[in-house]
Formats: structure tokens, sequence, C-alpha cells
């Protein structure tokens, strides 16, 4: 009861400020409630540095709200879905996903850019955008200015390819099949997929890339469980060799990231309930949730972020995520072009 009573000052504040931000994500989904919350949080951190009573809440949204989301997420992955019209992508996916983490790894080097901002980014603009941030920030451990240094610069490229990329696959000659894959694999965030889907659609009348779009969006979102098991195995190997250097004792249930297998549970839950017969409308409820758990956790981690440092540091990472961006681009199209899907 007392950690409660604790927590409530921020998270009744984080639960306020939300729903602002998500009405304007419902009113501008190419921008999305996310990036609005993160954008108001940081701006009321600029005047409101002593959080007070207000802190304890504020740190819990940010942390534990934010796995909570990434739970809930699977609640709108069918599983039986995306083996049936997924896996034509998954050679795409598995190159696009490759030559992000790649192209990362490299800069993270060569720019001397912190080592999570690298991950996250890479993450971020491979898998899904926020969702994909949201679901490896916990981790690796990443702060609350690297997760809205990577959330920025996601931003930045889910607006510039919802604008462009249908006039581009225009220029390109891609038929309907061709734009849905390349939506889905090389757009960053769900809402970005889905307006430039649309607008294709909107360009192209009596034709549906939207469903391929989204199909395609929703295997690389699955695309999550495997890269953050491989990051908490990682960061579990280097944690087990500094707790022997120091002759301190290791538990490995301390740091596993077990949000994600429940993560992966509600997806089997949601594929064996359809399987049976339940409506898929049944879980919308619980993906409604998830997506109003991120604008708060992203709201809670704005209020921790100096925007002003973070304007100051942003150059290199912005150069990482227009790399990456090219990349998987380029990447995307080529694959399609070998495999004769365009």
């Amino acid at each position: 009861m007392e950690r409660i009573k604790q927590h409530l000052p921020g998270l009744a504040l984080c639960l306020l400020l939300s729903v602002p931000c998500w009405l304007a994500g419902q009113a501008f989904p190419v921008i999305g409630g996310p990036v609005f919350a993160i954008l108001l949080g940081m701006v009321i951190s600029l005047f409101w540095h002593d959080k007070g009573r207000a802190a304890d809440g504020i740190g819990f949204t940010s942390k534990k709200i934010l796995q909570y989301a990434v739970i809930l997420l699977g609640f709108g992955l069918n599983l039986s879905d995306i083996a049936r019209v997924g896996a034509e992508s998954l050679p795409i996916i598995v190159s696009t996903i490759s030559i992000s983490l790649i192209i990362a790894f490299i800069l993270c080097r060569v720019l001397h850019i912190p080592g999570n901002i690298s991950t996250l980014v890479g993450v971020g603009s491979s898998i899904c955008g926020g969702s994909a941030i949201a679901a490896t920030a916990p981790v690796i451990e990443a702060d609350d200015e690297e997760i809205a240094q990577a959330i920025s610069v996601i931003f930045l490229f889910n607006i510039l390819a919802a604008l462009i990329f249908p006039s581009f696959g225009q220029a390109l000659g891609l038929s309907e099949h061709g734009f849905g894959l390349f939506a889905g694999t090389a757009v960053n965030d769900t809402s970005s997929v889905t307006a430039a889907a649309s607008a294709w659609d909107g360009m192209h009348p009596g034709h549906n890339a939207l469903d391929i779009a989204t199909i395609v969006k929703l295997t690389r979102t699955l695309s999550i469980l495997p890269i953050t098991l491989v990051l908490a195995f990682y960061r579990a190997h280097q944690a087990k060799k500094q707790h022997k250097a120091s002759g301190n004792t290791f538990h490995f249930s301390k740091i596993f990231p077990f949000f994600i297998l429940f993560f992966l549970l509600a997806s089997i839950i949601t594929t064996v309930c359809t399987m049976s017969g339940i409506p898929a409308v049944v879980f919308h409820p619980f993906k409604e949730l998830s997506k109003f758990f991120i604008i708060m956790a992203m709201l809670a981690i704005g209020l921790g972020t100096d925007l002003v440092k973070l304007v100051k540091t942003g150059g290199k990472p912005i150069l990482m995520g227009l790399c990456c961006w090219i990349g998987i681009t380029c990447v995307s199209l080529g694959m399609q072009h070998v495999l004769g899907l365009m």
C-alpha cells in the first residue's frame, strides 16, 4: 500500500497528460500519440526540474508500464496469420534487420556513438519503431535520454517514409503486392506503415496494399522476441564475467527480461483463441491499452529527458538513422527484385 501511495501522484500525472496525446495521435496518426507524448514530456521538463512526490510514479511508468505495454502488444499478433501470409516476406525481413544492425554496429564504432543509442536506433529502424525500442530498452537498461534520442530519430524517418514512399513506389512501378512488401519491411512504425500503404491505395483505386503491409509489419514485430533474447543473453554473459571477476554471486533471473516471455504467451493465447473460433475483435481492447501504455511511458520518459542536451547530441544518431533507413530501403527493394516479388 505504501508503494502504491508513492507511485500514485506520478502515475496520475502521466495518465492525465497522456489523454490529450492519445487524442492528438488519433487526429494525426502519421505522427502518433507516443511522439506527441515524448515531446510534451520534454517541453514540461524544461520548466519542471524537481519532480518531488511525482518522481517515483514517473519512474515506475517509464520502466514497468513500458514493459506491460510490450506484453499487451502480443495480443495483436496472430501467429497463424503470420505463418500463412508473412512467411513469404521472411527473407526480406531477415535481410533488412541484418543490414540495419550491421550499419548501427559499424557506425557505433566509427562515430563513437553510445552503444545503447546505437542498439535502439538499429532495432527501432529494422523491426517496428517505438514498440521495438520499448521492448529493447529495459533489456539493455537504456536510460530515458537514450530512449528519447532513439524515438526522435525513428520519428523523423517515419514521417519521411510515409510522405515519400507512396510516390517513390509508383515511380519504381511497384505492384500492389510489391508495395505492400516494401512498406511492411522498409517503414519503421506501424502507424507510418498504415499511412504509407493507405496513401498508395488512394493513388491506385481498387488496390489493397494495406492488408499485405499490415501482415508483413506484424511478422516484423515478432522479431522483437529473438532480438531481445539475444541481447538479454549477451548482457547476462557480460554480467556473469563482471561478477566472476569481482567475486560476487551472479543471478541470471534478476536480469532476464521475463516480460518478453509474457509477450510470446499473449501471442500464443491470441492465436489459439482465434483458431478456436473466437473473433479477433475480442483482443482489440488489449491492443488499444498497449498503445495507451506506450504513450504513458513515452510521456514519463520525456519528463526525464534534458531536451537541450538531446538537441546538442542529436547529429550522430540522426546520421545513423539515415544510414539505416537508406540501407533498409535498398535491401528491401533489392531482395524483392531477386525473389521476383516486385
